[in-house]
């Protein structure tokens, strides 16, 4: 694989801007003016975890005028595809549509996006979780708010397994997650994967006397320079066209401390050993993260449900415990409920009365196997949850949940 050189000349350049263009995109400033209205608070345990119920445009600028900008430090969200579609649960109730396409659904996301970043701490993160469809387009949407250098990632995920069903093109089996930082210094906990055993053996080959793996790397790397990776280093200098990698002082070190490994014609590369504990630093091509795969599988029985340990890694990667972690198209709570695991604190909100449903029977029901959906209805049993306005208890019950109408609130007696 060909190593890019780096132009100096080229990095002092100035890079011109880009926007995307379309009927009807508004200033940022006009966005930013509006204020937040009709919706319904619901706490879940301590008071720092909420869960609002109504449009998340409301929800996001009532979030700013109460306080909340640049305190929250992770933001995932899994939006609508664009795909012209409505969706129902496992349970055959109607869970939201997904009818905005073209420009319409650009600046919808776009205008959430922009209040999403107000409210992002300056070392805090976003990741926007799309398909194929609008993922392009977004992405410039993305970069003209973020500023495409602090785009961190474009993530391809396998969502799910083969599809042999496909007749006329290559079976649609990938989405993608974008991954961006407000600023230049963000919170970042790298993620591993463990280590299979065989690959282990295979990429360290070698073990010291002391039982430990390691392989054999380069010490030069491309491009001239002119200081001391430059010169001579045990009287010979680095190959045409290259570098040392460190300074001859720090390679002295490492041969010395035996990190250096001689071949017989007198060829110096270092010794990079295997951290079997730490694995796999995991890469922008997920593999391990698909949606529901078999019937054991835990899950709230929400549609577009995303998979608990993608978002557990997620979560862990990019906040610190006590972070706040928000996801303003909660879905099945599924981010939630990882921030939760995780010892965060969370904000959801969503305006489907099924993704209500969901996250009330997350934290107070757990979870039932993706098969108990299949096989039989779902228990519709009385949840309860308490409101911010006075602290008295309600039921809710999911059969009040209908297309065209909120999910009613009905007092418990006692």
């Amino acid at each position: 694989m060909a190593t890019g050189i780096t132009d100096k000349s080229a990095s002092k350049r100035r890079v011109k801007s880009y926007r995307i263009e379309y009927d009807g995109k508004q200033d940022v400033d006009s966005i930013l003016s509006g204020t937040g209205c009709i919706f319904d608070r619901i706490i879940e345990g301590k008071e720092d975890n909420s869960f609002y119920y109504g449009d998340n445009i409301n929800v996001l600028h009532h979030l700013i005028d109460s306080g909340m900008s640049g305190k929250v430090r992770l933001v995932y969200i899994d939006p609508p595809y664009a795909t012209k579609s409505a969706f129902v649960g496992r349970n055959q109730k109607y869970a939201y549509s997904d009818s905005l396409a073209g420009a319409d659904y650009i600046e919808f996301l776009r205008e959430r996006i922009i209040l999403i970043r107000e409210l992002l701490a300056d070392n805090g993160s976003m990741y926007l979780h799309l398909d194929g469809n609008m993922a392009f387009p977004m992405k410039l949407i993305m970069d003209e708010i973020f500023g495409a250098s602090n785009c961190r990632a474009f993530i391809t995920r396998k969502k799910c397994s083969t599809k042999n069903y496909t007749k006329n093109t290559f079976g649609n089996v990938c989405d993608y997650v974008m991954f961006y930082s407000k600023t230049g210094d963000y919170v970042w906990n790298r993620p591993y994967d463990p280590w299979d055993e065989d690959k282990m053996l295979r990429e360290y080959p070698y073990v010291t006397e002391d039982g430990r793996r390691y392989k054999k790397v380069p010490i030069h790397a491309p491009g001239v320079r002119h200081g001391a990776t430059g010169g001579k280093w045990k009287g010979m200098m680095p190959p045409e066209g290259k570098h040392w990698q460190y300074t001859p002082e720090k390679l002295t070190q490492l041969d010395e401390a035996g990190d250096i490994y001689w071949s017989p014609n007198g060829n110096p590369r270092r010794k990079v050993y295997c951290d079997a504990k730490k694995g796999v630093p995991i890469q922008d091509l997920w593999l391990n993260y698909r949606d529901s795969i078999n019937q054991q599988m835990k899950t709230t029985g929400y549609p577009t449900e995303k998979n608990i340990d993608m978002l557990r890694m997620i979560v862990q990667a990019s906040s610190e415990s006590g972070d706040y972690v928000m996801d303003c198209f909660a879905g099945g709570g599924t981010t939630l409920g990882a921030a939760q695991e995780l010892g965060r604190r969370w904000i959801g909100a969503d305006n489907s009365p099924e993704s209500l449903s969901a996250v009330i029977r997350r934290f107070r029901d757990g979870l039932q196997d993706y098969g108990d959906y299949v096989s039989k209805p779902f228990d519709q049993s009385e949840l309860t949850l308490k409101t911010e306005t006075d602290g008295t208890r309600f039921s809710l019950f999911s059969e009040h949940a209908k297309t065209d109408e909120a999910l009613s609130i009905i007092k418990s007696v006692g």
